[in-house]
């Protein structure tokens, strides 16, 4: 009897997950296109410079998370109604931080970002320099 009950529980456990929801709606809207072309590549163009906030690594062109459908919509919806992509850009940073852009801006906050290649690039050089330079009383010891 303690064995069914056992793998009773562990099914139950088992299954609920696969009945979980999202906290989001589903968006059927996510993926509907601008009947004007000319809008649809201007969406398209701003969509595949901002940052999906659930994958991190995706623009909200390319993700599939609820999120970025949200995101997707909101885009087409502010260029339909006559805003412009840099508008909707500040709009989106306003909201969600310098983060959401793929582009940051140079300020305190991103100065590690955008300088910190240059800086290592220079301690590589500055080392490698050191380590390769001749000494000279090594010069005259030579043959």
């Amino acid at each position: 009897m303690r064995g069914w009950t056992i793998l009773l529980a562990s099914l139950v456990l088992a299954a609920a997950p696969a009945a979980a929801q999202d906290r989001l709606p589903p968006a059927p809207y996510a993926y509907q296109q601008l009947p004007d072309p000319a809008q649809e590549e201007k969406a398209k163009a701003l969509m595949e410079t901002l940052r999906c906030l659930v994958c991190q690594g995706q623009s909200i062109a390319d993700s599939d998370a609820p999120l970025a459908g949200d995101m997707r919509h909101e885009v087409r919806t502010k260029i339909a109604a006559g805003e412009s992509p840099d508008a909707i850009r500040k709009w989106l940073v306003a909201r969600y931080g310098n983060w959401v852009s793929y582009d940051p801006p140079f300020d305190a906050a991103t100065a590690l970002l955008w300088l910190g290649p240059l800086a290592f690039l220079l301690l590589g050089g500055w080392l490698a320099f050191g380590r390769f330079r001749r000494d000279p009383a090594d010069a005259e010891k030579a043959p």
